[in-house]
């Protein structure tokens, strides 16, 4: 898939936890889960602003575009 999710990223670079963010935007731990490691399809725009409030980032931080070859 061409869209990267690189959440994992930004919560190293912040010092946060996956049980953390879970916890401060209101879903499961195992949803952090599934979303650091791609594995969705789609995100609500609600969780992803709660996301980036809480890791003070803009979306394109956490969202990377690699075209197929």
């Amino acid at each position: 898939m061409p869209i990267v999710v690189t959440l994992d990223i930004m919560l190293a670079k912040r010092k946060m936890r996956s049980k953390d963010l879970a916890l401060h935007v209101g879903i499961t731990e195992q949803n952090i889960s599934l979303l650091k490691s791609g594995k969705v399809k789609g995100m609500r725009f609600d969780t992803l602003q709660k996301i980036c409030e809480i890791l003070d980032c803009q979306p394109g931080d956490l969202l990377v575009y690699e075209p197929d070859e």
